[in-house]
């Protein structure tokens, strides 16, 4: 065996590299020998519909006895005899490509989806978002004349360019026709096969990329009002802090600092709201109107005289509405960021105020102790002349015992008296030892 066939054997491969490499090719262009008519649906559907569409998939395939794709698989061709389909499975949507090679008098009266069973295609998945018929015309053939492009297209809406360097010239006019379609009509030059499938792939994106891109101006025109108050809300809830901060009753502040948070916690659950909401669909409308651009890009059209380009018209129509989004989309980040900011000055002021009470409070617990100690200071004097008192007392009963005995020579109240300094010193030093041990022990 040659060097060259020989395959190494790695040490540690990672799992995940055939995937990722052939995640690169998941997704190939088809080759188009002209003339080719091309028929494109873009359905939304939500993630608990993806069982069934490939379920709704292999009943067609069964249908022509062609292998079905298996469930991990997001993108299926294959030749179904009179068509050949194309399955692309992406985030929030799918789109069906049915795809018919040969000659056709007509460019849009026999379209390849007419080609696929209509059952099948009536009882698609989801909801329609984007339906395209697309005719690729014979190179040989004469390029159309002004009156069948009248018939084919509305007149006052018609974009023409040429595109790749003059390999072909793209006729649409962006409208949904009485058949509930769009309609591209593309002339070849001398342009191969894999470049021409190239160049209807990115025509089809841009038709299906624009559509998805617009879902999000209807929802930002109904943010738009609603932000409108909550921003009204905010401004004036801010103004009433600003007011809070300069007052100086801190009883007063206290209560209206609650009712303003209160009223800050409803405004800053509005914004989360919408945040949570339609914060996906603002996101997903920049990313769909950058794969709009960078497909324009790739076309390389070429302007002709007294028409616009499919660039020019989507410049003033689909980016102004992509502003608006952005527009209405930074008006709720801004919103959000000033009411975060209006919460951390309401919480300044709300602690300042409570570090004003809990300094009343200390200064009350500082006097209070005070009081006490004055309180124990008299109460240990009345302990001392208390205890004394008794003491002395046991001392003269003892004395007069004596006395009475003949043990004593002397009077027991002389007794007592020399005895009332000597116990009230001694109760005094015994006290004050006793209370400096529990301080210590405290």
């Amino acid at each position: 065996m040659s060097e060259m066939q020989t395959r190494p054997v790695f040490l540690s491969e990672h799992p995940q590299r055939y995937s990722l490499t052939n995640e690169l090719h998941a997704r190939p262009f088809e080759r188009f020998d002209a003339p080719v008519q091309v028929s494109m649906y873009a359905s939304v559907v939500e993630n608990g519909d993806q069982a069934e569409v490939l379920k709704h998939l292999e009943t067609l395939c069964k249908r022509y006895g062609v292998n079905p794709p298996t469930p991990d698989m997001n993108h299926f061709s294959a030749d179904f005899g009179p068509f050949r389909l194309r399955f692309e499975r992406h985030t929030e949507f799918i789109s069906v490509m049915a795809i018919r090679k040969g000659s056709f008098s007509k460019a849009f009266d026999r379209p390849a989806s007419s080609y696929v069973p209509n059952d099948w295609l009536e009882r698609l998945p989801g909801e329609i978002l984007v339906a395209t018929h697309l005719a690729l015309l014979d190179v040989e053939g004469e390029d159309p004349n002004p009156e069948e492009l009248a018939e084919l297209f509305v007149p006052n809406s018609l974009v023409t360019s040429t595109l790749s360097g003059g390999s072909a010239q793209v006729w649409t006019d962006l409208r949904i026709h009485e058949d509930g379609h769009n309609r591209i009509l593309v002339k070849p030059r001398e342009i191969p096969a894999p470049k021409a499938g190239r160049l209807i792939q990115r025509l089809l994106e841009i038709a299906t990329y624009r559509n998805f891109a617009l879902l999000a101006l209807p929802v930002a025109r109904r943010v738009g009002p609603e932000l409108d108050r909550i921003d009204g809300g905010l401004a004036a809830l801010t103004r009433e802090v600003s007011a809070l901060s300069s007052s100086n009753d801190t009883e007063i502040d206290e209560w209206r600092g609650t009712e303003l948070l209160d009223r800050l916690m409803r405004i800053s659950s509005e914004i989360e709201r919408l945040n949570s909401q339609h914060s996906y669909r603002f996101a997903a409308a920049r990313a769909y109107s950058e794969l709009v651009r960078s497909r324009l890009i790739e076309l390389r059209e070429e302007r002709h005289e007294g028409y616009q380009t499919i660039q020019e018209f989507l410049d003033r129509r689909l980016w102004p509405a992509m502003r608006t989004c952005e527009s209405v989309e930074e008006r709720l980040a801004d919103v959000s960021r000033r009411a975060t900011r209006a919460a951390n000055l309401l919480r300044t002021r709300v602690d300042f105020v409570v570090q004003q009470q809990n300094q009343g409070l200390l200064g009350s617990m500082d006097r209070r102790a005070k009081l006490q100690l004055r309180l124990q200071e008299t109460v240990e004097g009345l302990s001392v002349a208390a205890i004394t008192y008794y003491a002395v007392g046991l001392v003269g009963y003892a004395a007069k015992a004596l006395k009475d005995i003949g043990a004593l020579p002397v009077e027991p109240a002389l007794i007592q008296g020399l005895a009332v300094p000597v116990v009230a010193i001694g109760v005094w030093m015994g006290l004050h030892r006793f209370r400096k041990r529990l301080e210590r022990d405290d």
